[in-house]
């Protein structure tokens, strides 16, 4: 029975009633009583209500003519066998009217606010939304609102709802997971020792990846192909990649340099493009140190989980002899060669670039060092003015444009101390060369020069400085490297170092000593670095602003000046690290252009590549950095307080979900 019919019967009641009334009053004796009055109001009275009702009953007939003229004239049938509702709505948003489907459903609105029945409802009339999708019991609406009128479609897409989760939860997710250094670990210790790196570190992936479900197969001694679907996958992400610190919990027990390194691919049904991304994201995650996960979603960005350890010294002498030969003969190829830097040169940049200069001169090529355009930092720019007249005699300096008219489809470009095209201190000439090779050892950037011809990237390195170094007795031609060409290569060990403090290992001080033999003078290299009063006062000052923060970190936001130099704060963020227990320093300040930079340092404890990214910059381990346009020095210092408590609040879980393992 609908709402007018449940009407009528309770008008026919009052009426009844009324009559009762009447002739009980007539038969208990008020005979003295003027009746005329009251049947008259009686029959008024019936008189009105007649008419409401038939008033209700033509204003119901007219929406049903309009929703029909509408829909159709078989609009009613096809609603019910569609499960389509409709619902009329006036100025205030209460509903005027239901249509049968949603009446059978017993969705009593009518007279109320939509919003008692679905709150998400009032986005249809608030914000720019025309649909909604939005649960009431067990079912699933999709709500549109009809463009000048006051009327609502609902169509219940519950099953369809029902189906798309499925197939979400079941989409293909592609990984890999790789055993970083267990070859060349593999090469030299004996059975006993392999057999138990097979219990403690090979084993645990397999049980890890049964536990969740997965398909997992060995492609070779270090590495497993694992398939799983979207379901478990996101386990996995909730279990923040438990086995990473299993795998690094167990190599330290047996004490052994392994890490692992993972790659899961999602989001699309083409295999082979799954292939690419995931063989793409594993020589990622191993390019920015190893022991962490890359994980990717097709037409996303790739997101890092991990990466809580510093990257150890994998390379060996056998992979630099390769390496040199390639690069030699990548020169030999070519008619000139190009030699550019990131913005901003400092000693690192600058002397890993003087050396490839000389090296390319040794076998013949015309060479040039794309330098004068994208700017130095002011202790190598006073060191270089300093020795101008040598350092012009032995290599060609040009600026930017003066290189991209030179530069031809044969010629080779060589980056140094970056890979990624946004910080490059030439970028006409990267965008023009046809043929580039890629010497780093920053952690890497999704973000990567475009088709290299060879990629060198060692994030296990102090420098790029060393790498050049290890270069040089690989070359079968002499290579002349002078004494200031020497130190300042030095002083690129030096400063990346922070005096050999952080991020050396045996081949770091094997590069110094080489560069040592060939004239490295460590005095002049002092010299170079030292600061004047006005650089001391300048850095006391940033200092000044520091304030402790998580009891092991030390944030200075500058917010009173303009910082001309990043050094400067890059220094006195080194200089923050010296306060005892203190683990990790970031130093927040505008520079020049309306940007606010960002430099971090740690320790080592502290990973803060990882807090940088986050707030979309990069670096190294313990050594990072970002900048940022149209911001202020506040917001910045809040985001990265945030970033900073995220990051806190993740290795919590992680150290969590270790010790749960171990139990």
């Amino acid at each position: 029975m609908d709402r007018l019919e449940n009407f009528k019967v309770q008008i026919a009641i009052i009426v009844i009633l009324q009559i009762l009334a009447l002739i009980s009053l007539y038969s208990v004796g008020f005979n003295d009583i003027n009746m005329v009055p009251m049947v008259v109001m009686l029959v008024l009275n019936i008189a009105i209500i007649v008419w409401i009702m038939v008033k209700f009953q033509k204003d119901r007939e007219q929406r049903d003519i309009d929703i029909s003229r509408i829909l159709g004239h078989d609009a009613k049938d096809a609603l019910l066998f569609g499960e389509v509702g409709i619902i009329t709505y006036d100025e205030q948003y209460n509903a005027t009217w239901i249509n049968d489907f949603l009446e059978e459903r017993k969705i009593d609105v009518v007279g109320k606010k939509l919003s008692s029945w679905i709150a998400e409802i009032t986005d249809l009339f608030t914000g720019d939304v025309d649909v909604i999708t939005a649960t009431d019991d067990d079912h699933v609406y999709e709500i549109t609102r009809k463009e000048n009128a006051q009327v609502l479609y609902v169509r219940d897409i519950t099953e369809y709802a029902v189906l798309k989760k499925r197939f979400e939860s079941d989409g293909v997710v592609a990984g890999l997971l790789q055993l970083d250094n267990y070859m060349e670990i593999q090469q030299y210790v004996d059975e006993g020792k392999m057999a138990q790196i097979n219990l403690q570190l090979r084993q645990p992936c397999v049980e890890w990846a049964n536990k969740y479900g997965m398909f997992i197969r060995r492609l070779r001694s270090d590495r497993f192909l694992v398939i799983l679907n979207e379901r478990i996958f996101a386990q996995v992400v909730k279990d923040r990649f438990s086995i990473l610190n299993t795998i690094r919990k167990n190599a330290e027990e047996i004490d052994v340099s392994i890490t692992l390194s993972m790659s899961f691919a999602r989001g699309t049904d083409d295999y082979q493009l799954l292939d690419t991304m995931v063989n793409d994201l594993l020589e990622l995650a191993q390019s920015r140190g190893g022991d962490q996960a890359a994980v990717k979603k097709y037409g996303e960005s790739v997101k890092y989980f991990g990466g809580n350890s510093e990257a150890s010294e994998k390379r060996s002498k056998v992979r630099v002899r390769v390496m040199a030969q390639a690069i030699k003969e990548a020169i030999m190829e070519s008619k000139r060669v190009f030699v550019v830097g990131h913005s901003n040169m400092d000693f690192d940049c600058m002397g890993s670039a003087l050396c490839m200069s000389r090296i390319a001169s040794a076998y013949g090529k015309e060479c040039y060092v794309v330098s004068k355009s994208g700017g130095m930092e002011p202790q190598l720019k006073e060191a270089f003015t300093a020795l101008e007249d040598e350092l012009d005699s032995r290599h060609r300096f040009i600026e930017d444009e003066e290189a991209t008219k030179l530069i031809g489809d044969g010629d080779l470009v060589i980056a140094v101390d970056h890979h990624n095209p946004k910080q490059t201190g030439a970028p006409m000439t990267v965008m023009s060369a046809k043929r580039i090779i890629v010497i780093d050892h920053h952690r890497r950037s999704e973000d990567f020069i475009g088709n290299p011809l060879l990629v060198y990237v060692e994030t296990s390195a102090s420098s790029v400085s060393e790498l050049a170094t290890e270069l040089l007795p690989y070359q079968t031609n002499k290579v002349n490297i002078s004494e200031s060409e020497a130190t300042i290569m030095y002083n690129g060990i030096l400063v990346d170092t922070n005096r050999f403090r952080m991020r050396t290992g045996s081949r770091t001080f094997e590069a110094v000593a080489y560069l040592k033999k060939i004239g490295a003078d460590s005095m002049k290299a002092e010299n170079m670095l030292k600061e004047d009063y006005d650089d001391f006062e300048a850095k006391t000052s940033i200092m000044n602003w520091s304030e402790k923060y998580r009891g092991n970190m030390i944030i200075a936001a500058v917010n009173d000046n303009t910082i001309e130099d990043r050094t400067m704060m890059s220094q006195a963020a080194d200089s923050l690290l010296n306060i005892k227990g203190i683990e990790a320093s970031f130093v927040i300040a505008n520079i020049k252009d309306n940007k606010v930079a960002v430099s971090a340092r740690s320790k080592g404890e502290i990973n803060v590549q990882v807090i940088m990214e986050k707030m979309h910059g990069g670096g190294h381990f313990s050594a990072a950095a970002l900048q940022r346009d149209d911001t202020s020095v506040a917001a910045v210092d809040d985001e990265l307080r945030a970033m900073i408590d995220e990051y806190i609040e993740e290795n919590k879980e992680d150290t969590t979900d270790e010790s749960n393992t171990t139990k």
